[in-house]
């Protein structure tokens, strides 16, 4: 596991709309998590949540419609 596919994973969030909708369309964090990996991105829910504690507001509000505060909020 490793911060950076968490750091590759949320830029990711932010910068591609579509999978950011897919990820965030599974209800369950286990479910996430497993999408996540076999997208390629090897990170762990707490790597998620301290590499999200991370960002600066500016960065956090440019998310894809806010889903990677959503994440860290709501699922982590």
């Amino acid at each position: 596991m490793s911060l950076d596919q968490a750091r590759l994973f949320i830029e990711r969030m932010k910068s591609d709309e579509a999978f950011a909708k897919r990820v965030m369309a599974i209800e369950d964090v286990a479910g996430r998590l497993a999408c996540i990996q076999s997208e390629g991105f090897d990170c762990s829910e707490a790597e998620i949540k301290e590499v999200a504690g991370e960002l600066s507001d500016a960065e956090l509000d440019s998310a894809a419609g806010g889903t990677v505060l959503h994440w860290h909020i709501r699922y982590c």
